[in-house]
């Protein structure tokens, strides 16, 4: 079981970056999968998550910022970021867990099962 995490980079304040979760070793179709980051010397915390039937949640610093999707045929999961700001600086990790749990509820715990390594996103100018 294995997540891999890619997209991230060095990006001007205002810009965009795609992050991507690509699985393997197993089907993301009974997974929620998430996104989080942390920030040097700040704790993990959730950013976005999705459930096994789309819902969606999102930390409020990023509502409408950010977009989270998953190709379950690809077995991937994606994270949009625009209009990204310097306090989006951090290394972010994508996770997933199988089951059924309140995607809001998973997200903030901050508690999966499998985690990829991270992908650094450093907002810039």
């Amino acid at each position: 079981v294995q997540l891999q995490a890619s997209g991230g980079g060095l990006v001007q304040p205002g810009g965009s970056l795609r992050l991507s979760c690509a699985a393997s070793g197993f089907s993301l179709d009974y997974y929620v999968m998430g996104w989080f980051r942390q920030a040097p010397g700040k704790e993990r915390e959730g950013v976005s998550c999705i459930s096994v039937n789309g819902s969606t949640y999102y930390r409020d610093s990023v509502k409408g910022r950010f977009t989270i999707s998953r190709d379950d045929a690809k077995n991937t999961m994606y994270l949009q970021m625009n209009s990204l700001k310097p306090e989006d600086t951090a290394a972010y990790y994508c996770a997933a867990d199988e089951g059924v749990y309140p995607i809001g509820s998973w997200c903030r715990a901050v508690d999966s099962d499998y985690w990829g390594q991270g992908t650094q996103v450093t907002v810039s100018s």
